[in-house]
């Protein structure tokens, strides 16, 4: 059986999805790598995947060996410029998962299609389509690299509650050096803490338990919180994270727009 290839054809179409998932690639990682230079790797991936068809003589293992280790690593190098590193490894296994990705999206689409001259057509659709579901699973990934379920205990109360892991707070005691985490003033109710107290206590009453932290915020130049030990905090999870004799500031407002009663310090995970 004999088929007709036509070479030129060939070429662009490779030359297409190689810089499609190139470009998908670059996305996900966020890589300096500039338009020339996917350009550059993608049309060196369609050429040595042109060579590779030509060899006479090759059998199909042998091609298909040759294509997933010199051709993935000459367009990895050359169209994002990444070294010898974790960055290489994970741009050559986004590859392979992005190439997946789009395969399924354009033969899921390819069934409404008749004219083939429509190919490029798909390829972009296909292209857009899962860059969007890159980003989304990033947004799943993110929120839940964001939010944790902790429970605290003091003085025999416990309490559990969902936090918001607080990148940009870097608060600390200034005299126990510890991090400090925000809880509301629901939560602290819960733990037995009455704020009533908290307001009668001195700027260091440490022998009572209670005592005020200073900070400053956005939109707020300065200001106090009353702080509190508490006599553990745990964080749920792989591996799960145990924090004994944690301190924490009250919050009497609220903490964030969605109500979170905790803001989690993230120097404690």
């Amino acid at each position: 059986m004999y088929y007709e290839l036509y070479i030129d054809a060939f070429f662009l179409v490779n030359f297409t999805m190689n810089y499609l998932l190139l470009r998908l690639v670059r996305q996900i990682l966020k890589c300096p790598a500039t338009h020339g230079r996917i350009c550059l790797g993608a049309a060196l991936g369609a050429l040595c995947t042109c060579i590779i068809m030509l060899i006479p003589g090759i059998g199909a293992f042998a091609r298909i060996l040759l294509f997933h280790t010199v051709l993935n690593v000459l367009m990895i190098k050359t169209g994002l410029g990444t070294g010898w590193d974790r960055t290489f490894l994970k741009a050559l296994l986004l590859l392979y998962i992005s190439g997946f990705l789009l395969g399924g999206v354009m033969e899921h689409f390819r069934q409404y299609i008749r004219t083939g001259s429509l190919f490029f057509a798909l390829a972009v659709l296909g292209y857009s389509l899962s860059l969007g579901i890159w980003r989304l699973l990033t947004c799943f990934a993110e929120r839940n690299a964001r939010y944790c379920q902790v429970r605290l205990l003091r003085k025999g109360h416990e309490y559990e509650t969902e936090a918001l892991v607080d990148t940009g707070n870097r608060l600390r005691d200034p005299v126990t050096g510890k991090s400090v985490s925000i809880i509301s003033a629901r939560a602290a109710g819960a733990l037995g803490i009455c704020l009533p107290s908290l307001a009668e206590a001195g700027d260091r009453d440490y022998n009572s338990g209670f005592w005020y932290i200073p900070y400053h915020s956005v939109g707020r130049a300065e200001g106090v919180m009353p702080a509190v030990m508490l006599d553990a905090l745990y964080v749920p999870g792989n591996p799960a994270v145990q924090v004994e004799n944690p301190v924490v500031a009250v919050c009497e407002e609220y903490i964030t727009e969605d109500d979170y009663e905790m803001l989690l310090n993230p120097d404690l995970l």
